[in-house]
């Protein structure tokens, strides 16, 4: 991952500066940055399945445009979530097929 990630500072900054902190330069910085462990491709397909597990909708648009940008393709993404459907709960799948068909379909 080699833009540097600024939501935290940009959208918490002012309120919520230490957790800001965490999120750009720790979380992202650091463990997104460290691609000998993990390609930035599998930590995105690991972390969209996390929060489509979590229910957790309002992190998924944000996560499911940094996947494409990693790589991860229309294919891969409809096979992650048909999985996860029998894991998570169909609702779950639903919800996060809707937002991903909307990703993979702007071009």
């Amino acid at each position: 991952m080699a833009i540097k990630q600024s939501a935290g500072h940009d959208r918490l900054g002012d309120f919520a500066p230490q957790f800001a902190h965490f999120n750009d330069d720790m979380l992202f910085g650091e463990v997104w940055a460290d691609e000998q462990s993990l390609s930035a491709h599998d930590r995105s397909m690991i972390t969209i399945a996390a929060i489509i597990a979590m229910g957790a909708t309002e992190q998924l648009d944000a996560h499911l445009n940094m996947g494409k940008a990693n790589g991860i393709t229309a294919d891969e993404i409809a096979a992650e979530i048909t999985h996860l459907a029998f894991y998570v709960g169909w609702p779950k799948a639903w919800s996060a097929f809707n937002r991903a068909k909307q990703v993979w379909r702007q071009g």
